[in-house]
């Protein structure tokens, strides 16, 4: 037995998860490593080149660290749980007329939930993963989730979904450290290929980052049923035709194919009558939003007016903002304007560098 426990400890392949089960194991953990198969990119269409965590090389780079370093490693498909929850609900925001985190959704809902699953049949105390962000208890005794010191790898915005019993039984070393000291690290164990090895930021299943293309390889018939509806401006007046609203985004200023003579923006997505509003980069400006599906971590909710820095996307540097109870989540108002808020997207709240909570932008 392990003086410090075991832990079971979700492997990509990739340096940050590979560091992390060894960081463990030279801790003294006793580490059963574990790769996911999520996604097959088979389905993406003809052509799709596996990148990233799901294909057969990332498989073996994982198997073959945990036999060098001589602790256990299996591999769990959940292909049909995370199609199951997480591309449905890609597909079925799109067609809301939102914009989905994926990712999000797949560390909430699916990942930590398949780990813990596998952790209990395997009696391991804790799960691990090779995020950058912290975890710690709090004097209210609640579990706090926190900013990796990184700040240009911290990833606590994609974890703001997960629950006081996950967070409880998770382990986060990479938190503690930069990403230049991990590479070093790497090359330390042995693994000088892993420094060097690039980094993926696509959407697994949309290796290509084409979401268009996915949208219309998963439903066929979607291009021909939506194309041809109407940008207009905030007035109401049609200023041409569009492809369809589900190929657009908030914000979006490119690949529009309409000339104004003046540069416009996506402002508005009226899935109802397949509209697309278009605007000037101020129309993209707004000072509240409606959060809902929230989740609590630092506290068990909030008063009235409590301030916190809130991000609207995984690169905001956040804006400082009050909320407010609302019955149907969270009301936002913003001290300053921000830009381009886009429904189906997380609102993480910040209290200096820990993790208020977080839900999904209603409207």
């Amino acid at each position: 037995m392990s003086r410090k426990g075991k832990v079971l400890v979700a492997m990509s392949g990739g340096i940050d998860s590979t560091v992390t089960a060894l960081m463990l194991h030279d801790q003294g953990y006793e580490v059963v490593g574990i790769t996911m198969k999520t996604w097959d990119y088979a389905s993406s269409g003809p052509g799709k080149k596996e990148t990233g965590c799901c294909n057969l090389d990332s498989f073996n780079d994982a198997r073959m660290a945990a036999v060098q370093h001589g602790f256990p490693h299996f591999v769990l498909d959940i292909r049909e749980e995370f199609g199951d929850f997480v591309i449905d609900n890609f597909v079925e925001e799109y067609l809301a007329g939102r914009t989905p985190n994926p990712c999000v959704m797949c560390n909430t809902h699916i990942k930590w939930r398949a780990l813990l699953k596998r952790a209990n049949a395997l009696d391991c105390e804790f799960i691990a993963t090779g995020h950058y962000a912290n975890i710690r208890q709090g004097e209210n005794s609640r579990f706090y989730l926190s900013k990796g010191i990184d700040e240009l790898k911290d990833q606590s915005y994609v974890l703001w979904g997960l629950p006081q019993d996950l967070l409880a039984r998770t382990l986060l070393p990479l938190g503690a450290f930069r990403k230049p000291e991990i590479r070093e690290m790497a090359i330390g164990y042995g693994y000088p290929e892993l420094a060097k090895k690039s980094e993926s930021y696509e959407i697994c299943f949309v290796p290509d980052n084409d979401y268009r293309g996915f949208l219309k390889r998963r439903i066929p018939t979607l291009e021909s049923s939506v194309e041809g509806g109407n940008f207009i401006d905030k007035s109401g007046k049609t200023l041409g035709k569009h492809r369809g609203y589900p190929f657009y985004t908030i914000g979006q200023r490119k690949g529009l194919d309409i000339a104004l003579g003046k540069p416009v923006y996506v402002t508005g997505i009226l899935p109802e009558t397949n509209t697309i509003v278009l605007g000037d980069e101020d129309d993209l400006n707004r000072s509240e939003m409606l959060v809902g599906r929230i989740n609590w971590i630092k506290y068990e909710g909030i008063t009235a007016g409590m301030e916190a820095h809130t991000k609207i996307r995984y690169k905001d540097k956040g804006a400082l903002s009050q909320l407010y109870p609302h019955e149907k989540g969270i009301a936002v108002k913003f001290f300053e304007e921000v830009k381009s808020i886009a429904p189906g997207q997380s609102a993480v709240f910040y209290e200096g560098d820990d993790v208020i909570g977080g839900g999904i932008i209603q409207l």
